[in-house]
């Protein structure tokens, strides 16, 4: 069976991911509506990167770091059990952060990104109706960088690419990196942009080991790299790129109004625009609902971002995926945004009828 065969007639269930979460704050008196969907912040992970994950351990409760590495190293029962229990019907596998966006050694750093890439296609081949994947680069060499995207999306079948935050220290709205988003534009493969930790540590989190993680400190920077993308005039230099957001976009839904308010005032440094803010972000970027179990949230997304632009994750197994789908299928929401959250917008957005080219 093809996959775009499967995905417009499958009819899945889902389950409970593997780790702990808390229960969800939503409330809603509408019924469980039973639906396919596609999730596409679901992470896993190979021996040769659990060195690169303990950069993560200072962020999260030490339990979950123990029992993350078997759940992300698992592709059969218990990760499609999750799946099919919940109507979970495709998702799209990403290695758990940071990889080598920490790598100093440029050579490994592109060694390591092309061979977990492999890896993933191997998998992917196993089950191509189930998962798909995002490419994970080494942007140490954009332009290397920009070759394995095309790669990974003309070659593996691959969606698009998953970046984790700055790589060492350096943002994606630095010049050198023209060559990697000009590449983005023209394969109309998004990227997502997931959260990582900066090379610092500002002091606004000294003393405060809960606010460093995902409480706060990652929803901040990642809000902040993807903002020096819209004032750097990424977007208007190349329209066609498409940045994905988690988390309910990473709080920049709830403050668009502001964002063209002040930047009418604000100090811009000798930076123009043709266009407000809110255009490229309404425009460029997309969300998703991962760890976002609140019918208010999703409820700014979809005004403030168009409903054409909000998809449905999970953040496995970070997040419990019973939850994320209940959530996603008792919200107050229409039929049509709820089938456009659920799986149309991701299908259209990730291209997931695109042919592959043969290697």
């Amino acid at each position: 069976m093809q996959r775009r065969d499967f995905l417009r007639g499958a009819t899945l269930a889902g389950a409970a991911t593997a780790l702990p979460a808390p229960a969800s704050s939503f409330e809603s008196d509408t019924p469980p509506q039973p639906l396919g969907k596609i999730a596409m912040e679901e992470h896993f992970m190979v021996p040769e990167f659990l060195d690169y994950f303990a950069e993560t351990y200072p962020n999260i409760n030490a339990e979950i770091a123990k029992l993350a590495p078997d759940a992300l190293m698992d592709f059969g029962e218990r990760r499609l059990a999750a799946m099919d229990e919940n109507r979970i019907d495709f998702v799209v596998l990403s290695l758990a952060g940071p990889g080598v966006q920490v790598e100093k050694d440029p050579a490994l750093a592109q060694r390591r990104a092309r061979s977990v890439n492999d890896f993933l296609a191997a998998e992917i081949q196993k089950r191509p109706t189930r998962y798909g994947g995002f490419a994970h680069l080494a942007l140490q060499n954009p332009a290397a960088a920009a070759d394995e995207l095309e790669r990974c999306v003309r070659h593996l079948g691959f969606q698009g690419a998953l970046i984790n935050g700055q790589t060492n220290g350096e943002y994606l709205d630095l010049d050198k990196y023209s060559v990697f988003w000009e590449r983005v534009a023209a394969l109309e493969a998004p990227v997502y942009l997931h959260p990582a930790n900066p090379v610092d540590h500002p002091a606004a989190y000294s003393g405060h080991s809960e606010l460093w993680g995902p409480v706060c400190s990652w929803a901040f920077e990642t809000a902040t790299h993807a903002l020096r993308l819209v004032f750097e005039g990424v977007f208007e230099r190349y329209p066609k790129a498409r940045l994905i957001l988690g988390h309910g976009g990473e709080t920049l839904p709830f403050s668009l109004w502001r964002f063209d308010s002040r930047w009418l005032v604000c100090n811009r440094g000798g930076r123009t625009l043709p266009n407000p803010p809110s255009f490229y972000i309404r425009r460029n970027i997309a969300v998703t609902t991962s760890g976002m179990c609140s019918n208010q949230s999703l409820r700014c997304c979809l005004d403030a971002m168009g409903a054409e632009n909000v998809m449905f994750s999970i953040d496995y197994p970070f997040e419990k995926t019973d939850l994320a789908a209940r959530f996603l299928e008792s919200a107050p929401l229409t039929q049509a945004e709820r089938t456009q959250v659920a799986s149309a917008n991701a299908t259209r957005i990730l291209h997931l009828d695109r042919p592959v080219a043969k290697t």
